[in-house]
């Protein structure tokens, strides 16, 4: 039996967030240059993302990686309707990324309470209402916040998590005022099945919320989760170029996404991202040369499908 996208419901176009020089770049030993970071943003930009995390205001010696990222932040040429965003931790985090010209801040909790409570000895739903005060502080100062929830699939502490402590967690962000939310699987344990039905979920309890999913490929299932996510009906996702990445608190957890498999992945089933792909392909090899190693991505490995389509003579 053939099905096509109507059939199976797949939306004919998806919204791609690079999270390369944020996500992709915090967990690397070789620490880039202001310079270099400016240029991975500004080809993705010219490349076609409409949204890029520019970097996290944390603190240097918790993530040495991202400790220039007020630099950045003050360099990179903004384009008009690309929305750039950076992670935070706190109020002191988004007032550095307001002086630093960053509109929109990332604010991340855990769903797991063992991964929560071993890393910052509070319960999820304690993390997330003590962001009150940077809801407070955003809404009074003219900034946009998301929310990303880690480890929303699985956890290396106490294994599958609950989707009722997912919603727990949703809901607290929800009383401060966060209407954007990533469902992250940040340790990669997450399998098609469970994205749909957590994703069709939380949509049906929560249709105010726009809904982000962040996929990390350690168990190969990066894509196949994809596909589960559009045919719930999300359409917004994050990936990183060249599929760099890695959470520094998540032990085992490995690179995302690489953002030229999952626009590959799409264009050939005929959903439009907005990139063009080959740029995407270049700026891979870019950031391969940056690092100084190979990196895990299909695309840049083997090439596009139609690279090995022979014109008939």
């Amino acid at each position: 039996m053939k099905l096509g996208a109507d059939e199976i419901k797949l939306p004919t176009s998806i919204n791609i967030c690079e999270v390369g020089p944020r996500d992709g770049l915090q967990n690397e030993k070789t620490l880039l240059s202001i310079e270099h970071k400016v240029e991975l943003i500004e080809k993705s930009v010219q490349a076609g993302a409409k949204i890029v995390e520019i970097g996290s205001f944390v603190h240097p010696k918790a993530v040495p990686q991202m400790a220039d990222t007020d630099a950045v932040a003050r360099k990179i040429r903004r384009v008009d309707n690309v929305e750039y965003r950076a992670l935070i931790l706190n109020l002191k985090g988004l007032e550095r990324a307001e002086d630093a010209g960053v509109t929109k801040a990332k604010l991340t909790a855990s769903a797991s309470r063992a991964h929560s409570l071993a890393n910052i000895n509070r319960t999820p739903e304690e993390v997330v209402r003590g962001f009150e005060e940077c809801a407070n502080y955003a809404a009074t100062h003219n900034m946009e916040l998301s929310g990303a929830i880690s480890t929303a699939f699985g956890c290396p502490f106490e294994g599958r998590v609950a989707a009722e402590q997912v919603l727990s967690v949703v809901s607290c962000f929800r009383e401060i005022g966060v209407k954007e939310l990533s469902l992250s699987d940040t340790t990669g344990m997450a399998n098609p099945l469970q994205v749909y039905e957590l994703c069709t979920k939380v949509q049906k309890q929560f249709p105010d919320v726009k809904w982000v999913l962040h996929f990390h490929n350690t168990r190969g299932m990066g894509l196949a989760n994809v596909m589960a996510g559009m045919m719930a009906g999300v359409k917004y996702y994050d990936a990183c170029f060249a599929g760099l990445g890695g959470c520094p608190f998540a032990p085992g957890a490995t690179g995302n996404i690489a953002t030229e498999d999952l626009i590959h992945m799409c264009h050939e089933m005929g959903i439009a991202t907005g990139y063009d792909l080959d740029q995407v392909i270049s700026i891979g090899r870019t950031i391969r040369k940056m690092i100084g190693h190979d990196t895990a991505s299909f695309v840049l490995d083997a090439g596009k499908c139609s690279d090995i389509v022979k014109p008939q003579k």
